[in-house]
């Protein structure tokens, strides 16, 4: 019955999804800072606290797919490590709860080859667009919104003096993989740990080269955590933290940046006095690799040996000591007692509330937690109270009509078809992908602004709507504001529809008698005054008086002439308060 559990519990998320959404009023909904990793071991913890805060949780990226080599077909293949996990729980219901409450979603992909297996692959042309493939293949089957990799082994698996010739194909993998992405509208992230300025002394995993994948990217994900791991000390100092972060902002968009939040923590052996039982003298025993426990469990653990934890203000996390006795046997069978002194770090509401600060400060996109479930229900609630103070985002549109230049009205004859491009951009330039964005019009006579068509931007942050316009307008594209964002209205841009007069007339005439010259106006209009109009010494002179279109915008000119040769004649509308003056294109008569 245990093993069914999880299953009973994802079932339960699936079928209950609602219940777990916290109501908000429209006035108080926070941003949605808040992204993290969603473990294929531990659904039954993970779903649930996702859709339990789906009001701060812009994305989600599921951990469950490595990358492998398969020596005998001599392929890289992605292996899905869901399925085997949750076998009673097929992998579309999960998608169809995260969906349904309209999370991006993005997979995160591990690194599960051997020592420089994945280096090596990236190095040759072949087999690096062999890896391209894989994963997209893996996209798409799923209509993924993205991929997120997770390529450790790099930095905690092949030797540092590895890094230097991997990075170039690293990179180059990466703007591989960015292009075929894109051009199926799709998202890259990558998630790695911290680097620092490269002409500093301390470079951190310059292997993962954020600056040259940085115009091939849509997510950086950093790996804030595991600052102390041998050694007992702080998960993720602040001012380590904010250090790796300044680097990422200055070679990438902000908003492009995400900082990674712990939900465990770590519990180290600093002192022993006693000879401790066999069963874990290898664990208990100064140096040893520490334990972990989850964040919902710290104050539990802390309360159970009857201390109280200490926030460092400077750090950003809180710590423990504490006593804790093991009573067993020896190796020799016989009794014994030792006394462990134990060290805990981890980080509490207060600690997230100070991350969530760097979000605000550099404008970043937001908070990565590694992972959800882990958790407690006050570190989910500073998240979303400090998410509720951060100010939406400004939108930076433009706006153009088959040119660049916005301030120059731009004429186009009737029935001709515009092309309208819009572009829409965080101030740092990141592009805003999946925007609605309305397309609008005022004529001369309009008072008020109508909607004649939408679109939805692209990764680019970029619309194209071809048009078909009746008159001379104005148009404007805009974009409704949200807790998220803030209306954004573009430059407006002028366009002049000239009227199409199209004529038929006679190849030739007899001098001095009359002929015929009939035409129509578009847009058909009635009771339009036309001119025709002929070329004498050079200038366009009228021709008799003008002439009145009937219902259908046609019109019918008799005229003589009694000069003999090419007789060069157009047909001419003035101007008025919705219309541009326009003339027919030059026909030519032979008189004889």
């Amino acid at each position: 019955m245990k093993k069914l559990r999880p299953f009973l519990a994802i079932l339960l998320v699936i079928t209950n999804m609602v219940a777990f959404v916290p109501q908000v009023s429209a006035n108080t909904q926070p941003r949605k800072v808040l992204t993290g990793w969603i473990p294929y071991y531990s659904m039954s913890r993970s779903l649930p606290a996702v859709v339990a805060n789906a009001d701060i949780i812009r994305e989600v990226m599921p951990f469950w797919y490595t990358l492998k080599y398969n020596g005998a077909k001599k392929l890289p293949v992605v292996t899905d490590l869901y399925a085997p996990a949750n076998p009673s729980v097929p992998i579309d219901r999960p998608l169809a709860t995260l969906r349904s409450a309209g999370f991006t979603i993005i997979p995160t992909i591990t690194d599960g080859t051997s020592e420089l297996v994945l280096s090596k692959l990236l190095a040759n042309p072949v087999s690096r667009t062999q890896v391209v493939n894989a994963i997209v293949e893996l996209v798409m089957k799923y209509n993924y919104d993205g991929i997120d990799l997770d390529f450790e082994g790099f930095a905690f698996v092949d030797k540092n003096t590895t890094w230097s010739s991997t990075k170039p194909h690293w990179v180059a993998f990466v703007k591989e993989l960015s292009g075929v992405l894109k051009s199926k509208n799709k998202l890259l992230s990558v998630s790695t740990p911290y680097l620092y300025d490269p002409s500093g002394a301390q470079k951190g995993y310059f292997v993962y080269a954020w600056a040259e994948i940085a115009p091939y990217i849509d997510r950086l994900r950093i790996m804030t955590y595991d600052f102390s791991v041998s050694k007992p000390g702080p998960l993720g100092p602040l001012a380590w933290t904010e250090r790796t972060i300044k680097y990422a902002i200055s070679v990438m968009p902000a908003s492009k940046v995400y900082v990674g939040i712990p939900g465990y923590g770590r519990d180290w052996v600093t002192k022993v006095e006693g000879t401790c039982p066999v069963e874990v003298a290898n664990v208990v025993k100064v140096g040893a690799k520490a334990a972990t426990f989850v964040l919902r469990d710290a104050a539990a653990l802390a309360q159970g040996y009857g201390v109280i934890p200490t926030y460092d203000e400077v750090l950003g996390e809180v710590n423990f000591t504490y006593n804790k006795v093991y009573s067993g046997l020896t190796a020799a069978g016989l009794a014994t007692t030792c006394t462990a002194t134990r060290t805990a770090w981890y980080q509490d509401a207060r600690s997230f509330t100070s991350r969530i600060g760097f979000v605000s400060k550099y404008r970043l996109g937001g908070v990565a937690q590694w992972t959800f479930g882990m958790e407690d229900m006050a570190g989910s609630q500073a998240i979303r109270d400090a998410a509720l103070a951060i100010a939406p985002d400004q939108v930076v549109s433009s706006i153009s009509l088959n040119s660049s230049n916005t301030e120059v009205a731009t004429s186009v004859e009737f029935g001709s078809i515009v092309g309208l491009k819009a572009l829409f951009q965080l101030p740092d330039k990141l592009p805003i992908n999946n925007l609605l964005v309305r397309i609008e019009s005022k004529s001369a006579n309009e008072t008020q602004w109508r909607e004649i068509a939408t679109s939805t931007t692209g990764i680019d942050g970029a619309i194209q709507v071809p048009l078909l316009l009746s008159k001379s307008t104005s148009l404007r594209a805009r974009t409704e504001g949200t807790w998220e964002r803030l209306e954004s209205i573009s430059p407006e841009i002028a366009v002049v529809i000239t009227r199409r007069i199209s004529v038929t007339a006679p190849v030739s005439a007899l001098r001095l008698q009359a002929f015929e010259i009939t035409g129509a106006l578009s847009p058909r209009q009635n009771g339009v005054a036309v001119q025709l109009l002929q070329q004498r010494a050079g200038k366009w002179t009228p021709v008799g008086t003008p002439v009145i279109t009937d219902i259908n915008g046609a019109f019918t000119f008799s005229t003589t002439t009694a000069q003999k040769g090419f007789g060069k004649y157009k047909v001419g509308v003035a101007q008025d308060s919705l219309w541009n003056q326009a003339d027919s294109e030059v026909f030519t008569v032979v008189i004889r």
